[in-house]
């Protein structure tokens, strides 16, 4: 019996829709990470970009546990000397949502050419709607 890896050509696509709505970060990132890799797919293959595209609605409405709306904080560097900046998870909620999600998913995925060919098929939407309607894609519930 040989083992079976699927070729670039064969590789389909499909286009899935996630509400974030009172939904926790940590463990709705994971789940966007593992469809955006394909590793919830039989024919799952490291080398190869097979995972599916997700579009997340509702980003604003995301939640943290505990206190850390106030105590977690996002860096950001200019690139000049002293050019740190902090904002905490309540700032960058009120001004972009979509930050958070796309920031925790990145951290998930890997760390080369793949992972950011990856983060290309996220698509993250701060309210409930969205352009891809010819795409039809299909609602999951985590």
């Amino acid at each position: 019996m040989k083992t079976f890896i699927i070729k670039k050509k064969h590789l389909k696509n499909k286009w899935y829709i996630i509400n974030a709505k009172n939904k926790i970060l940590g463990r709705l990132s994971t789940e966007i990470a593992k469809r955006l890799m394909g590793k919830h797919k039989s024919e799952y293959t490291t080398h190869l970009d097979n995972g599916d595209y997700i579009i997340v609605l509702n980003a604003k409405k995301i939640l943290i546990t505990g206190n850390k709306k106030n105590n977690k904080i996002y860096y950001k560097h200019t690139g000049y000397p002293g050019g740190i900046k902090k904002k905490t998870f309540k700032e960058i909620l009120l001004c972009n949502p979509e930050k958070i999600i796309k920031n925790a998913v990145k951290g998930m995925l890997p760390k080369n050419i793949l992972g950011k060919r990856m983060l290309k098929k996220l698509r993250v939407f701060a309210d409930n709607k969205h352009y891809h309607d010819a795409q039809k894609p299909k609602k999951i519930n985590i």
